[in-house]
């Protein structure tokens, strides 16, 4: 009687709280724990999606490793070019977009926002309607008809089909599209900065614009900034549909813009070694955890 009464008392009490996150937890389990559990318990298999799976303890890993040359050569070497420039280089771009506009007035301000953030929104059809325009391979293209106009080209180059130049477009697109969600917590968390804050630093000596940003907008917003490095992150590890869409081929023309992602498509969706996909995948998985980390390392408050 006394184990009841006490259960309807903390019923009472914490029932509502966890009555809200048992929804959470239960969608957490079934589309997150449960493909990661399943991902990598199938890394240890031969699996074809035909026959049952079949225990092969390391061999996916070990082939992955040792024998798989175009992950070696092409697919690791891209993804560290890529997420290398395009993860630093977006954080920082995104930073100080958002530290731009916010010296703006409320109206403006909110216009330029939104039309940084519209590409994150449109970005797979404007990609495919605006950016391939601009790089066709004909005579018709923007740029290869702005280029032949000056006389600076004798005939069109094939942008999107050329191992020359895809990783390089791949880039310059995501670059483009990369003010997203963290752009936006990167701009709330300046505007969230006391002017007290900076008034009391003016009085205190600090008198130029750069002082400010890493004496008090900086320190101020570390949480908005571990937020944005962990979306960058992110982003930039499973982007892989862009080189795919742009070349208009998986792989991509001589692997020079194949990512991991998409050398996980190519083997689970084309080839039908899921077993081999999902090693591939909890490789992806364990780097963007590592880099995560590293990140909550830098950003992260004490408190």
């Amino acid at each position: 009687m006394r184990i009841r009464t006490a259960f309807r008392a903390w019923l009472y009490k914490e029932g509502s709280a966890y009555a809200f996150l048992s929804a959470y937890a239960l969608l957490f389990i079934v589309f997150i724990a449960v493909p990661v559990a399943a991902a990598f318990l199938l890394s240890f298999t031969f699996f074809d999606a035909i026959q049952p799976p079949r225990f092969i303890g390391l061999g996916n890993y070990i082939s992955l490793l040792t024998q798989d040359d175009t992950f070696m050569k092409y697919v690791l070497s891209n993804t560290i070019q890529f997420a290398v420039i395009v993860g630093p280089g977006g954080y920082a771009l995104a930073f100080l977009l958002a530290w731009v506009l916010a010296q703006l007035p409320r109206l403006p301000r909110t216009i330029f926002a939104l039309i940084l953030y519209s590409p994150s929104m449109t970005a797979g059809v404007a990609m495919a309607v605006v950016w391939k325009t601009l790089f066709s391979g004909d005579q018709t293209g923007y740029l290869n008809s702005f280029l032949m106009s000056l006389g600076l080209l004798a005939e069109p180059i094939q942008w999107l089909q050329s191992p020359q130049y895809l990783m390089t477009i791949m880039i310059v697109v995501t670059l483009w599209s990369s003010m997203g969600i963290g752009f936006l917590a990167m701009l709330a968390g300046i505007l969230d900065i006391s002017p007290e804050l900076y008034e009391a630093a003016a009085i205190d000596g600090l008198s130029s614009r750069w002082q400010e940003i890493f004496y008090i907008t900086i320190p101020s917003m570390r949480p908005q900034m571990l937020f944005g490095a962990v979306m960058s992150l992110v982003g930039t590890f499973q982007a892989g549909a862009i080189g795919v869409t742009l070349s208009g081929s998986n792989p991509t023309p001589q692997y020079a813009g194949q990512l991991i992602v998409n050398h996980i498509e190519d083997y689970g969706f084309l080839r039908y070694e899921m077993g081999y996909a999902a090693a591939v995948s909890v490789v992806l998985l364990l780097m963007v955890l590592f880099f995560s980390r590293l990140a909550t390392r830098l950003f992260a408050t004490e408190s």
